[in-house]
C-alpha cells in the first residue's frame, strides 16, 4: 500500500458572489475528487488548534501529524531550514517579504498594494536581497534570500515578544495600524523605512517598472520564531516519506522531519505551476525511489485566494484534480499498485476575505482496495453533512496511515 496526500493550500472557501453564492469546491469541475469523495471517507477536520494563528505553518504541521501545541516554534525557522540556514539557540528568525507599498512620502501613510511585489522572480529577488543585506546587516542581523518574495532575517539574541502582521492579511489596507510593536520594534521599523530608499534606486526595480511590473518597494518582517525541533516522520509513523512543494515553508518542514524534499523544475508556488512535473515526481518517489508516503503541496489556490481571484482559484482546483489526482490515479491503477489518497486543504483562504481563517476544512480519504459508496461530491457542505469531525487535526495522519 502506498500513501499519498494531495494538499491544495487554501482550497476551501466561503460563498463566492461571482459564482452565485457557491464555494469554489461547489463549482469547480473536479471529477476525480468527487469520485474519491463518493467512494471513500468524507469529513471535516480542525487543522488549526484553538489559540493558534491560521497560518500554513500551523495547518500543514497538523496535517502531517504534528501537535503544534507541543512542537511549534514559529514559521520563519521552518523556512530557514529549507534554504540551509543553520540556527543557533540564541537566534530569532523573521520571514521577510518583498512587498509593494503605495508611494506616499511618509511611510506610515502607505497602503499594502501587493504582499508579493508582483510575484517577483527568485532571480530578481536574490539581487535585491543581496543589496538589502549589504546595506542593512549588522553584527546581529543578517538577511538571506529565499524563493520569489519570501526571504529571511536572522537576529541573534533577538526577541519573539513582538507584534507583527503577515502582509497578506492587510492587502489594500493602510499599514499604519500594522507596523511592528513590542521588543525590537523600533529597529525593525527603521530597517523597513531604510529599505524603501535602497530598493527605489535598484536596477532590478527600475527594470520592472519599465516593463510595467510592480516593483519591490519595501521589506516586511513577520512570522517570528526560534530554532525548531520535529520528531522524525519515519520514526513516528514507520514510513519513509517524501515531500513535493515549491514553497520554502513546506520544504523546511520536510527537512526537519527527516523526509526527502523533492524539487521539481517549473514548480513556482502559483496556479500556473508544473502540475505534471509534480505528479511525475510523486510517482517516481513511490515506485522507484523507495518512498511509502508522498505529500504533494500545491500553493496555487491559496495565492489566488489572497489576491481575490475567484476564476484562477477555480482553475487551480481543476488542475489539481486533473493533473495531480487523476493522473496519479490512472498511473497507479495501471501499475496495479494499491494506494490510499488523502485530499484536503490546510485551511480556508476565502476570496471574500483574502486571508486565512481557522475554520475546519473538508477532507477525503480514498482507499483503492476498499471502495465505499457514499454518493457525496467533495464540498464543504457535503463534508459537514456527514457528521464526521476530527477536532484534533494532528490525529488525522495516524488515521490515514492506519497507525491509530
Amino acid at each position: 500500500m502506498k500513501y499519498i496526500v494531495v494538499l491544495g493550500d487554501g482550497m476551501a472557501d466561503y460563498a463566492v458572489d461571482e459564482f452565485g453564492g457557491n464555494t469554489i469546491l461547489d463549482v469547480a469541475n473536479k471529477p476525480n475528487m468527487d469520485y474519491m469523495a463518493s467512494h471513500g471517507e468524507l469529513g471535516m477536520v480542525k487543522t488549526v488548534a484553538d489559540g493558534m494563528k491560521p497560518g500554513s505553518d500551523v495547518a500543514n504541521l497538523s496535517v502531517m501529524g504534528y501537535d503544534t501545541k507541543k512542537c511549534y516554534s514559529g514559521r520563519s525557522p521552518l523556512e530557514a531550514a529549507s534554504i540551509g540556514v543553520e540556527l543557533k539557540d540564541t537566534d530569532v528568525t523573521f520571514r521577510t517579504n518583498l512587498v509593494t507599498l503605495s508611494d506616499e512620502e511618509n511611510y506610515e501613510d502607505k497602503t499594502m498594494v501587493d504582499y508579493s511585489a508582483g510575484e517577483i522572480t527568485t532571480e530578481e529577488a536574490r539581487e535585491l536581497m543581496k543589496t538589502i543585506n549589504d546595506e542593512l546587516h549588522t553584527d546581529v542581523c543578517t538577511f538571506y534570500p529565499g524563493v520569489s518574495y519570501r526571504h529571511l532575517l536572522v537576529w541573534d539574541k533577538g526577541s519573539t515578544n513582538v507584534k507583527l502582521t503577515p502582509p497578506h492579511d492587510i492587502s489594500d489596507k493602510k499599514i499604519a495600524r500594522y507596523l511592528p510593536g513590542g521588543d525590537g520594534a523600533e529597529q525593525l521599523l527603521a530597517m523597513m523605512k531604510k529599505s524603501v530608499g535602497i530598493l527605489a534606486k535598484h536596477p532590478v526595480n527600475k527594470k520592472r517598472i519599465a516593463e510595467g511590473k510592480r516593483p519591490a518597494t519595501s521589506i516586511w518582517p513577520w512570522g517570528e520564531g526560534t530554532k525548531p525541533s520535529l520528531e522524525n516522520f519515519e520514526k513516528k509513523f514507520g514510513m519513509r516519506g517524501s515531500v513535493i512543494s515549491a514553497v520554502d515553508l513546506i520544504k523546511g518542514i520536510a527537512i526537519l522531519a527527516g523526509m526527502e524534499s523533492i524539487d521539481v523544475e517549473g514548480a513556482n508556488g502559483n496556479f500556473d505551476t508544473n502540475y505534471k512535473g509534480k505528479a511525475d515526481a510523486a510517482f517516481k518517489a513511490l515506485t522507484q525511489d523507495g518512498s511509502d508516503f508522498v505529500y504533494i503541496h500545491l500553493e496555487g489556490p491559496d495565492e489566488c485566494g489572497h489576491r481575490g481571484e475567484a476564476k484562477n482559484k477555480k482553475y487551480a482546483v481543476e488542475m489539481i484534480d486533473e493533473k495531480i489526482i487523476g493522473y496519479l490515479k490512472n498511473k497507479l491503477e495501471k501499475a496495479n499498485i494499491e494506494y490510499k489518497m488523502m485530499i484536503l486543504p490546510d485551511h480556508p483562504t476565502p476570496i471574500s476575505l483574502k486571508t486565512h481563517v481557522s475554520d475546519p476544512i473538508p477532507y477525503i480519504i480514498y482507499n483503492s482496495a476498499k471502495e465505499e459508496n457514499t454518493g457525496k461530491a467533495y464540498s464543504e457542505k457535503n463534508a459537514e453533512a456527514t457528521g464526521r469531525y476530527i477536532e484534533q487535526g494532528y490525529k488525522l495522519m495516524a488515521h490515514f496511515l492506519d497507525k491509530e
